[in-house]
């Protein structure tokens, strides 16, 4: 049944989850996908906390506990969700000890509203890695302006992170050279490098969502033609970036000193087009050294569906950087785009921090002792 996954894994595409739950961690859930779906870590954002936490399942007596304790709702909000990424990161953690800290790892980002602050972001950061005390955490930090010298001073401290929210290919270098930064820092301070890890997520899905509504709204066939490749096209030449700063000079520097690359992980891989095969982002983007996370439904349609043919970025450089020409050939800024996709998606994930505030504070006054 797992072939296609199986073969994801053996071409050096590290299979994250995208989701978790209290149900997916107490329910042997997560075990039972590590050992039979190949998931070798777990992405978490606002989006699917708000989601978990509002449905409920598992998390009432801690929220009794909570609001025995008369805890402000954003207080909270960390204690349940620290618990449940502190939980995931242990029974993630055979898998990080079998990969050297490579893989086996749980995502966990800072508040969505400090995005554009960068001395709350390291702050946020650094009290994430204390609470939830695993050496297998990342710390997602969006790639916001105000969130790359975030990113310098994290790594700097020894604290690995996952890079969130990327859209655009000179954003994505920026991301880049703020890593190479950090590792210099840490270098500097004295620190194992090798204990330092970190991911870029460069979204893909999103990309083809809003290209395509444009395209849709010209109707022309020339604009047609375009519909459904700039995501991977964008992806594709993601990679070609992170393959030429990964062998600069100034990355052998650090490679001496047993740094550790940034890997590129695919994010935002469920297909939004019905349109559009299932697996088109799994498939499209297999290389050495990268990771997709997945939600479970893309994780399992690659399971049945998915074709794995070894590695389908190499040798397309020429053809996706013709195909993010074409856009603008048929008056699609890139630059407008990615700009739009960036300022949403920090807007998206504070809506749904928003949403989980809420839904807390309802349930902590739903659970909250009687008078006496």
């Amino acid at each position: 049944m797992t072939d296609a996954l199986k073969r994801l894994s053996e071409e050096g595409v590290a299979i994250w989850l995208d989701d978790l739950s209290r149900k997916r961690i107490t329910s042997g859930n997560l075990a039972e996908l590590i050992d039979q779906q190949h998931v070798v870590g777990v992405t978490t954002n606002p989006s699917i906390f708000q989601k978990a936490i509002s449905g409920g399942d598992g998390y009432e007596q801690q929220v009794a506990d909570l609001a025995a304790r008369e805890v402000t709702v954003e207080e909270a909000v960390r204690m349940i969700t620290t618990a449940d990424v502190r939980d995931a990161a242990d029974i993630m953690r055979p898998v990080f000890d079998a990969t050297g800290g490579q893989d086996g790892r749980v995502s966990i980002e800072v508040d969505p509203r400090l995005a554009h602050n960068t001395r709350s972001t390291v702050a946020e950061a650094k009290q994430l890695a204390w609470l939830v005390d695993r050496p297998n955490t990342l710390i997602k930090i969006p790639a916001t302006r105000a969130g790359l010298p975030a990113i310098t001073e994290t790594i700097g401290n020894g604290i690995s992170v996952n890079v969130t929210l990327i859209f655009s290919l000179e954003r994505y270098r920026e991301v880049m050279d703020a890593y190479l930064s950090g590792l210099e820092k840490a270098k500097a301070k004295g620190l194992d490098l090798s204990k330092i890890h970190s991911v870029a997520s460069f979204f893909v899905s999103r990309v083809d969502t809003e290209i395509d509504k444009r395209i849709d709204a010209m109707g022309t066939d020339e604009a047609k033609a375009a519909r459904g490749k700039a995501g991977v096209a964008n992806a594709r030449l993601a990679y070609q970036a992170y393959e030429e700063v990964f062998s600069s000079a100034r990355w052998q520097e650090l490679d001496k000193a047993q740094a550790n690359k940034q890997r590129p992980l695919w994010a935002s891989t469920g297909v939004k087009d019905k349109a559009y095969k299932a697996t088109l982002y799994v498939d499209e983007l297999v290389a050495p050294n990268t990771v997709n996370t997945m939600p479970e439904a893309t994780l399992f349609a690659t399971e049945e569906q998915g074709e794995i043919t070894g590695n389908t970025i190499a040798g397309t450089y020429e053809q996706a950087r013709a195909d993010l020409d074409a856009l603008e050939k048929i008056g699609i800024s890139y630059d407008e785009v990615v700009q739009l996709l960036e300022d949403e998606g920090v807007e998206k994930f504070e809506a749904s921090w928003n949403d989980l505030l809420k839904s807390t504070e309802a349930e902590l006054k739903r659970l909250a002792p009687s008078e006496g």
